[in-house]
């Protein structure tokens, strides 16, 4: 008995050791319990296919936040949950999910970029018109009208431009950094 909890005691803490082992090797470590704690569990297609999990995102997203340089992410999985030809699909699908999501957030950040410039460049225009209209020495009620009209409209078109410019795309590219280090990720799975 006594030996049975010795043993059970050295296996427990040996595994807690070797967990911690490969936590301290890689950049961005994962526990899953199985394949699954990756992927959506109301999407019912084959890993090659199935959606990422929104918990597995953040938690990447989270652990991958503060760190710097080459990435390896690495998921434990208990040994009796192994299968190669899984891991192989599902390192595919990763890479294409985050090879994907890093185009596309360079795109839409280029297409805000163009946006925000125009936008502010429009507003410019607008409160320049509307500065021209004030220099003109006349008392009709219409071009005075277009005056008031234009001024705040060129002000919020030329902020809302620049505020997307300074802000939105900082937001984004919070993102598209994120899966930019898992683009270039060296993924790999290990029992524990």
């Amino acid at each position: 008995m006594i030996n049975e909890e010795v043993n059970s005691a050295l296996e427990s803490s040996e595994s807690h050791f070797l967990k911690q082992t490969f936590l301290a090797k890689s950049e961005i470590s994962l526990i899953i319990k199985n394949y699954n704690d990756i992927f959506s569990s109301f999407d019912p297609h084959p890993f090659s296919e199935r959606s990422l999990s929104d918990d597995f995102l953040i938690e990447a997203k989270r652990s991958a936040r503060d760190k710097n340089g080459v990435y390896e992410l690495r998921f434990l999985i208990p040994k009796d949950q192994r299968n190669f030809e899984h891991e192989n699909l599902i390192k595919r699908r990763l890479r294409d999910h985050f090879r994907k999501h890093f185009h596309s957030l360079t795109d839409e950040i280029r297409k805000i970029k163009r946006k925000s410039l125009y936008m502010a460049l429009f507003g410019v225009f607008l409160i320049f018109i509307a500065s021209f209209l004030l220099t003109l020495e006349t008392n009709n009620l219409f071009i005075r009208f277009i005056e008031v009209l234009l001024e705040p409209a060129g002000w919020f078109t030329a902020w809302t431009g620049l505020d997307q410019w300074f802000y939105t795309i900082e937001e984004k590219k919070k993102d598209l950094e994120f899966y930019k280090k898992m683009t270039d990720a060296e993924i790999k799975f290990s029992s524990y």
